[in-house]
């Protein structure tokens, strides 16, 4: 008489361990670019409350500040987050955030979101540009948010 046979081969569990290594080697780059997205939408979010100072004192000047006091916002260290190390506004109502280079994703180490302004019909129109650590070359597209991508059509302010 045959004896039954109870649980698993040890072929079948090598197959079931080789499939989560496969599919951990997928997830993996996949949740670090996300994390990455994340951490860059932060320097974003600080960088619109600054655009909005911005806007506001063209609005109310013909021009735009250089620089935070001028615009009315805190010290560019006083604007972080997490990921972000300042907010800074320069000559010409240029908005730079710039992120941390320890606690970040490595591909956004260092890295820089440049919103610069310029004046449209008496409306003002923000462009976006995402430099890497230095600000010399463009940071991967896939870690930069749609509207500052570089084929982007700059959006106007409401």
């Amino acid at each position: 008489m045959k004896a039954i046979q109870k649980g698993f081969t040890l072929i079948e569990l090598m197959i079931v361990v080789a499939i989560i290594g496969i599919l951990a080697a997928i997830a993996l780059p996949a949740y670090q670019d996300y994390t990455a997205r994340a951490q860059i939408s932060e320097a974003i979010t600080l960088s619109d409350g600054q655009k909005a100072a911005v806007t506001e004192y063209y609005a109310d000047k013909g021009a735009f500040p250089t620089s935070n006091a001028e615009a009315g916002v805190a010290d560019a260290a006083n604007i972080k987050g997490k990921y972000v190390t300042s907010v800074t506004i320069s000559s010409g109502g240029v908005v730079t955030a710039l992120m941390n280079s320890t606690g970040v994703a490595d591909g956004v180490k260092g890295a820089s979101i440049i919103l610069t302004p310029t004046p449209e019909s008496g409306a003002v129109t923000w462009a976006c540009k995402a430099t890497k650590s230095g600000g010399k070359d463009q940071l991967e597209a896939k870690f930069i948010p749609a509207a500052c991508r570089p084929d982007a059509k700059p959006a106007p302010k409401p």
